[in-house]
């Protein structure tokens, strides 16, 4: 114990700026970022890796110290842990994004639920998604794949050197995109049992005249909706795997993309 203090002592600065670049994926990433959780454990977990990086990885790295300088240091270090959890909380963007577009076929659009983690209103088959998707990514240990990449990021990213070039912003616009697309993709087998639905309820409102297709067709949705997605709920968890391995390759394609630069 004694030894690590003396190393956080003998090494403040560079502790201290890995401190900002670890605290920075508690600002946005999935799971970390939860207000939820306390912020006691947020700081305690915080330190706990800073140290561990400070011990282990070997951050020797010579830094000048004036104010101007640790000013620009400390904004280009915490702006690479939120560049690592904005490209990871992306991806859970589309689970949002399927379950309003489920909503809206099913007609759940007007109903929304209370998110706390956000502070805003998210739709009700959304958030059920995001929860599903929260144990799916701790299941399959994605908390642990974003520690090992701010861990990783100093042997690719030095500290000071993240710059945001072209390179990047392309690869953050296509993941931003290529998040709509994910949550499209997801609400597809829904919106096409409803869609066949609506045309079995014009075939029965042109064969059945009497019945009335308004009362018939909300409930019928809504059994339709629910019972695609809890079939499809197998099938969700291979899909989120996928998703989730595909956030870990361009996390690394990012750091690939500094080392190159």
């Amino acid at each position: 114990m004694n030894s690590i203090i003396n190393l956080i002592l003998d090494n403040y600065i560079i502790f201290l700026v890995v401190l900002i670049r670890i605290s920075g994926i508690f600002v946005i990433s999935p799971v970390l970022s939860r207000t939820d959780i306390p912020m006691q454990a947020k700081v305690a977990f915080t330190v706990f890796i800073s140290v561990l990086v400070v011990f282990f990885v070997r951050v020797d790295q010579q830094i000048n110290v004036t104010l101007a300088n640790m000013f620009y240091i400390v904004f280009k270090e915490l702006l690479v842990g939120i560049t690592i959890g904005f490209i990871s909380y992306l991806f859970f963007i589309s689970v949002y994004i399927a379950g309003q577009v489920i909503d809206m076929q099913i007609g759940f659009g007007m109903m929304n639920v209370f998110d706390p983690h956000s502070n805003s209103q998210v739709p009700i088959t959304g958030s059920m998604y995001h929860i599903y998707a929260l144990l799916v990514f701790l299941m399959i240990d994605g908390h642990h794949w974003l520690v090992k990449a701010i861990v990783h990021s100093y042997e690719v990213v030095p500290i000071g050197s993240f710059i945001i070039n072209d390179e990047i912003m392309d690869l953050i616009l296509r993941t931003f995109s290529q998040s709509f697309l994910i949550g499209f993709k997801i609400s597809t087998p829904v919106v096409a049992t409803i869609f066949l639905g609506n045309i079995l309820l014009g075939i029965f409102a042109k064969t059945i005249p009497q019945m009335n297709v308004f009362v018939v067709g909300m409930p019928l949705k809504i059994v339709i909706g629910l019972g695609t997605m809890y079939l499809i709920i197998p099938v969700l968890f291979t899909v989120l795997q996928n998703i989730f391995a595909d956030m870990q390759t361009i996390i690394y394609d990012m750091f690939k993309l500094v080392g190159k630069g």
